[in-house]
C-alpha cells in the first residue's frame, strides 16, 4: 500500500488517499484514539470519484462520532481501472433491455454481476490483510453499501467480516441466493421500496434467503437516490452493536 495524499479535515478525521497495486482507495481513521480502531469497509457501485463526497460522508461520521475506521477502494472495470470487456457488453445488454422495455434475463444479470463478484471479492480481502496491519487498526471489521452481491460473497466467505449492513438495489444473479444461505453473521438490510431498477420482491426474498438468526430489513419509501439522512446513523448504531 502506497498513500498518495493526506488531510486532516475539519472534524478531525484524518483522510488518505491510496494505491494498493493498480487499485485506488481511501481510508478514514478518527482524529484520535486511545487504541485501535474497529474497521467499515464500505462497498459502492463503481466511479469512486463520482461516489466519493457520499462515502466520505458516511465514513467521517463513523470516525468522528463511534471511533472507527472506514475504507473503501475502487470497482473492477470502473473509474480509471481497465475496462472488463465482458461487464461492458454486459451493462450494453442491460440498457438495451431497459430501453426497449423487455425483462432482464438471467443471463445479463450473470454477465454483470458475476465478474465483479469473482474479481472484486479477493481484492477487498488484500485490502483487509493490508489495513489490519496497520498499527492504528485493529478491527473487528464490518461491510456496508453495495454491489450486494460483493458484500454477500463477502460475508460467506471472509471469517474476519463481523456484521454487514447491505444496500439492496443492484441485480441480484440466481446463484448468490443460494450464497446468502450461507451467511450467519448480523445483517441489516437497506431497502428503498420504490426504487425505480430494483426488482422489490426479489430483494424481500434475497432477505428471507440470508441464513442469519440476526436479521433486520430497513426499509424507506422512495427512489434509489432517496436514502433518508437518518438511516446513517442507524447503520452506525448497529456498527457500535457489534464492532465496539
Amino acid at each position: 500500500m502506497q498513500f498518495t495524499s493526506e488531510q486532516r479535515l475539519d472534524d478531525g478525521v484524518l483522510e488518505r488517499e491510496f494505491t494498493l497495486g493498480e487499485i485506488p482507495g481511501i481510508l478514514w481513521t478518527p482524529g484520535s484514539a486511545s487504541a485501535q480502531a474497529p474497521l467499515i469497509l464500505v462497498g459502492h457501485p463503481g466511479g469512486l470519484s463520482k461516489m466519493r463526497s457520499r462515502l466520505a460522508g458516511r465514513a467521517r461520521h463513523y470516525a468522528a462520532r463511534y471511533g472507527f475506521a472506514a475504507a473503501t477502494i475502487e470497482l473492477p472495470g470502473s473509474g480509471e481501472r481497465p475496462r472488463l470487456a465482458a461487464v461492458e457488453q454486459a451493462r450494453t445488454d442491460l440498457r438495451r433491455a431497459m430501453v426497449a422495455g423487455q425483462p432482464v434475463g438471467d443471463e445479463i444479470v450473470d454477465a454483470l454481476v458475476l465478474p465483479l463478484v469473482e474479481k472484486a471479492v479477493p481484492e477487498w480481502q488484500t485490502t483487509l490483510d493490508t489495513l489490519l496491519a496497520l498499527p492504528e487498526i485493529g478491527g473487528p471489521v464490518g461491510y456496508e453499501g453495495g454491489v450486494i452481491s460483493i458484500g454477500i460473497r463477502l460475508a460467506a466467505v471472509e471469517p474476519r467480516i463481523a456484521a454487514a449492513n447491505l444496500f439492496a438495489g443492484s441485480f441480484v444473479p440466481a446463484a448468490m441466493y443460494e450464497e446468502a444461505r450461507q451467511v450467519t453473521i448480523p445483517l441489516q438490510v437497506l431497502l428503498q421500496w420504490d426504487d425505480e431498477g430494483n426488482d422489490r420482491q426479489a430483494a424481500l426474498d434475497l432477505f428471507d434467503a440470508f441464513g442469519s438468526k440476526e436479521k433486520t430489513l430497513h426499509a424507506n419509501v422512495g427512489g434509489h437516490a432517496g436514502v433518508p439522512q437518518f438511516e446513517i446513523d442507524a447503520g452506525a448504531r448497529f456498527f457500535a452493536r457489534h464492532l465496539s
